[in-house]
């Protein structure tokens, strides 16, 4: 076959591949000529523009296309839990604070409202305990006064609510027997009037004892008692708060097929307005992201239906300070640790904040006083400044 005759073969052939395909893609070939001239005919364009020009409508359509918010449906409803009781209600503080009754996920101000804001209350101990620098140099002076330092987280920096743990009567620690305990609640109630939220040691056998005289001494005081879990004998200690005016605290480790475990056997005595579920948090690098994704889905399930799980949500976000890097010495690249442990605890509070919680138990007055002013704006819409987050970054401390 002349040369001539090869080079007609060639170019029908690549024209019909230009045709079906709009393009060609040559591979392996070598072309040994002394001048490769490529001539297209005048249909050539044509036939490539049509799929081009396709292309071009389907793009218009799609930057036509306007954004449709997915259509979630929230069934369900929090139930609301009132904490405390004034002269009026038979107690003797000056406040009350009802929390939950969410039928939304939280802060979801563009779709509703939160019928009630979350409340923070600050943790005091009935012994002195070994405390952060940062904490300590707070309430050095009051520390071994359980009733002195709970005036101090009210009439100082403001607390709504006062967190009173009875680690003195741990077996393992002083063994304080709960007559004694009850003694220094009866303080706590003298000494402030907002309401209180009472904690034993975590022992499920001592506990059980401590509670009962507790409930006995705050009769009428609508008191939060933390907390019951399922390592108790739950008919002895349930049975006995069964008419009394008590909220309660009941925790699960991270597990929701344990909170609704705990919840069923607790409605058996209580009603489910009593009722505050802890599901657990963590601090930052000591397990939060499964702290605060439990506590979401618990929320999201109540929201959805499941009224197994239509609680407040208790936040233990001082637990925080379990992790070292909040309050050791540490490279001069992580900032002072006085600055760095109320971030941390602040960060920890804010996570669980956003995942649903209602109640938090907190410890530095700095992070508290943050985590009030996130809250009041994030009720109020208030839109801020985006240029503003570059003075926080850029922010140089002391």
């Amino acid at each position: 076959m002349a040369e001539n005759d090869k080079t007609e073969v060639l170019s029908a052939k690549i024209w019909d591949l230009l045709k079906k395909y709009g393009e060609i893609v040559l591979e392996d070939v070598e072309i040994e000529v002394d001048e490769l001239e490529l001539i297209f005919q005048p249909g050539v364009p044509v036939a490539i523009a049509k799929p081009v020009a396709k292309a071009v409508e389907v793009v218009k359509k799609l930057v036509e296309e306007k954004f449709k918010e997915p259509e979630m449906e929230w069934t369900g409803k929090i139930v609301e839990v009132k904490i405390g009781a004034t002269k009026s209600e038979g107690g003797t503080r000056d406040r009350t604070f009802i929390i939950g009754g969410e039928t939304l996920p939280a802060f979801y101000m563009f779709k509703g409202i939160m019928p009630h804001p979350p409340v923070i209350a600050m943790d005091v101990f009935d012994m002195k305990i070994k405390l952060p620098k940062s904490i300590r140099m707070h309430f050095e002076d009051v520390m071994e006064d359980p009733a002195e330092w709970a005036k101090r987280c009210v009439e100082k920096y403001g607390a709504d609510m006062i967190n009173l743990h009875l680690v003195s009567t741990d077996p393992y620690i002083k063994d304080t027997p709960p007559s004694e305990a009850a003694k220094v609640v009866e303080e706590v109630l003298q000494a402030v009037k907002v309401p209180l939220c009472i904690g034993g040691s975590g022992d499920p056998v001592k506990d059980v004892e401590v509670f009962k005289k507790v409930v006995d001494v705050a009769e009428g005081e609508r008191i939060l008692l933390n907390s019951l879990n399922l390592d108790m004998k739950l008919e002895d200690i349930a049975e006995y708060l069964k008419n009394k005016d008590v909220v309660i605290i009941a925790f699960t480790p991270m597990d929701l097929d344990k909170a609704r475990e705990l919840n069923r056997k607790l409605y058996d005595y209580v009603s489910k307005d009593r009722i505050v579920m802890d599901t657990n948090i963590a601090g930052i690098g000591y397990g939060l992201e499964y702290g605060f994704t439990v506590m979401e889905r618990a929320r999201l399930a109540a929201l959805k239906g499941d009224t197994d799980l239509q609680h407040p949500i208790a936040a233990g976000v001082t637990n925080a300070w379990a992790a070292r890097e909040a309050w050791i010495k540490m490279d001069p690249f992580w900032g002072p640790k006085e600055i760095r442990g109320p971030a941390w605890e602040t960060i920890t509070g804010l996570t669980a904040l956003l995942a649903g919680a209602d109640y938090f138990m907190m410890m530095h007055p700095y992070s508290i006083r943050t985590m009030k002013e996130i809250i009041k704006n994030l009720l109020e819409g208030s839109p801020g400044k985006a240029e503003d987050i570059y003075d926080w970054v850029s922010a140089k401390l002391g």
